[in-house]
């Protein structure tokens, strides 16, 4: 029976580095948010992992996010901009602990992947690369090198992020399946060149609202009030109608009109 303390983040840890060899053996990963829903949709969470934090983040989502760096430490996973990617050492991780005991134990030590453990089968190396750039929404890394077209705003604008969203408690009135929720389009700004800055305009009833800013659909990245990271919630006492929320990346704060 699992305590407290065992809960499923190290399962989703696991299903974590599954996702991403499962996408393209090493050739692309994928946004941290997509990678991180993906997990958890292989290991939901429980009830009190489901309980929403302060800032409407589920709590099993946040220990995922924090518990990820251990991936990044153990040398399986990289993190960048433009998203996350398994290592040929992770591939190998893959194959040396394919069961949630032996995974969580290699990763509590530190434990070294054998040298002589080989890669997974290619089980989908050019058509997971292919299926991994339709689920994501990028180009494979081959197409990249070729210098296809800019793809997002961060392609676009050197120093912009790749999305920008409004996450709060009035998402559904955006359209999206739920509030708080970052990875929705309904929810995403639109960037505005002219003005370098993020806006989205809706119509919202009369009422009071709490939201923040997240940055490329996820919540690992999110700014409060006056632009501090991780910080309180924005709070709008709207009378009803239409309003344009603009956010800049420069101060990481956002406004409205």
């Amino acid at each position: 029976m699992k305590t407290k303390a065992q809960d499923g983040t190290t399962q989703r840890l696991k299903a974590v580095l599954d996702v991403l060899a499962d996408r393209a053996l090493g050739a692309a990963g994928g946004p941290g948010s997509a990678v991180l829903a993906e997990a958890i949709a292989r290991v939901p969470l429980n009830e009190r992992e489901s309980e929403l934090l302060s800032g409407g983040v589920p709590r099993g989502f946040k220990t995922l996010t924090t518990a990820s760096a251990k991936l990044v430490k153990a040398g399986w996973m990289v993190k960048g901009r433009s998203g996350w990617t398994i290592t040929e050492e992770g591939l190998r991780a893959t194959v040396a602990f394919p069961d949630e005991e032996s995974f969580a134990s290699a990763l509590a030590a530190g434990t070294p992947v054998p040298a002589d453990t080989p890669l997974p089968a290619a089980s989908g190396t050019a058509g997971s690369a292919d299926g991994a750039a339709e689920e994501t929404g990028g180009g494979a890394p081959a197409a990249e090198a070729e210098g296809s077209g800019p793809t997002s705003a961060a392609d676009q604008h050197p120093g912009q992020p790749a999305a920008v969203a409004i996450a709060g408690n009035f998402g559904s009135h955006l359209g999206a399946a739920e509030d708080w929720a970052p990875h929705f389009d309904e929810v995403q700004m639109v960037f505005d060149q002219d003005e370098s800055v993020w806006k989205i305009t809706t119509d919202l009833p009369a009422g009071a609202y709490s939201y923040k800013v997240a940055i490329d659909r996820s919540w690992v990245e999110n700014y409060g009030a006056f632009g501090v990271r991780d910080g309180s919630d924005h709070e709008l006492h709207h009378p009803g109608g239409q309003v344009t929320f603009r956010y800049d990346h420069d101060t990481k704060d956002i406004s409205t009109t």
